[in-house]
């Protein structure tokens, strides 16, 4: 009973909706611009929906040649870091030319199955501390290190020694989550996997099978559904899509084990209901996914939020999703795009406008590589 009396009260305090998670910005911070919403007849805010159908133009491949690669992030001023999960490297693009450094390697990563180097993400105060974060898999666990890029040294040289600020996240040859960002709140948030223990993602004293919310420097977040804990919401099987909507609200991808795929919105506290449930259920106790799909068309890893529209990335299915959206409902039918075009599609990211970033995933051991398979791909979106 407490933690379910701390969970309505911070969605009282925050001004939720009765969908995703949504917390105050952090001092300073602000959200990104949407498109103003329009008043219902009750007088109440309404989510405005985007078109119900889209299309995809991918304009122009940005690089090629990579190996393994899973996290990007992009350099404010140009540039884009990707990290490779196996060689355990981060490289950087330039996105004009498509030339490629590399920065260094992550000392530290023991790759093996799925696991390795996964998500990097950039520190909100990054203009100052030039710090870059990244989930990989070690010797033990997975962890969350922040590192110092400074680019004045030679390439190879350029990542200082991981400061490990987050550890003890369980690993598997399978289901090591990955992707991790930073909230509008400023917090750190992190999807993990059950590491093939299906039983992980419902004890909320272990780490594995959660989505975690954390301050930069590893503890639990101020504000969090259980008191002095990092989970912010569990029942999940492995979670690798992370993204905002421009009123503040968390959507994750989740990858399902033989029949649902799911994309939720996420509530703080919220059960998602692995391994009871795959997909939709009838149990109320268990939070239902917005959408979802046979894992022969999604398999999904990385989503990102551009106008009204989730896109998400198909690792299985090969291709990339549109999920239009009012508020935490699909408004329509979700679409598909580039069905086995460029085959496995691991990582979307917003470009500013109606563009994404979109990385590949042929050479995970899962794919069909061909010389210079795996590539960054820009697209435009609508």
């Amino acid at each position: 009973m407490p933690a379910v009396l701390a969970v309505a009260a911070l969605l009282l305090a925050a001004g939720c909706s009765s969908g995703g998670g949504h917390f105050p910005l952090a001092p300073g911070r602000t959200a990104s611009p949407g498109t103003a919403a329009s008043a219902s007849p009750s007088g109440r805010v309404a989510d405005p929906a985007p078109p119900a159908k889209g299309s995809v133009k991918v304009l122009r491949t940005v690089a090629e040649g990579l190996r393994t690669p899973w996290g990007l992030a992009p350099l404010p001023g140009g540039g884009l870091l990707v990290s490779s999960r196996d060689d355990g490297t981060i490289v950087r693009i330039d996105e004009k030319t498509g030339r490629t450094t590399v920065l260094g390697k992550v000392s530290g990563v023991a790759p093996a199955g799925e696991g390795g180097l996964l998500g990097i993400a950039l520190s909100p105060d990054y203009a100052a501390d030039h710090m870059v974060y990244a989930y990989f898999t070690s010797a033990s666990d997975n962890r969350i290190a922040r590192m110092l890029y400074d680019e004045r040294k030679p390439a190879g040289e350029q990542l200082g020694a991981p400061d490990t600020v987050f550890k003890g996240i369980p690993k598997g040859t399978v289901h090591n989550g990955g992707r991790i960002a930073f909230g509008p709140d400023g917090m750190l948030y992190a999807g993990t996997g059950e590491s093939g223990t299906r039983g992980l993602a419902q004890d909320k004293k272990s780490l594995g099978g959660k989505i975690l919310r954390l301050t930069p420097e590893g503890e639990p977040a101020p504000g969090n559904p259980f008191p002095g804990s990092p989970v912010y919401s569990y029942g999940h099987r492995n979670v690798q899509g992370l993204a905002w909507d421009d009123r503040q609200r968390l959507f994750a991808s989740e990858f399902g084990q033989d029949t649902w795929d799911e994309l939720n919105a996420i509530k703080p506290g919220g059960n998602y209901g692995w391994p009871q449930a795959e997909g939709r259920s009838s149990d109320a106790a268990l939070q239902n996914p917005m959408a979802q799909w046979h894992t022969d068309d999604a398999s999904p890893s990385g989503i990102a939020y551009v106008k009204g529209v989730i896109w998400m990335a198909g690792l299985k299915g090969q291709r990339l999703w549109r999920i239009p959206l009012r508020g935490t409902e699909t408004s329509a039918a979700p679409q598909s795009f580039l069905t086995g075009t460029y085959g496995r599609l691991r990582t979307v990211v917003a470009a500013g406008g109606d563009r994404v970033w979109l990385v590949t995933s042929n050479t995970d051991g899962r794919g069909h590589p061909k010389q210079g398979d795996d590539r960054v791909l820009e697209a435009q979106v609508r």
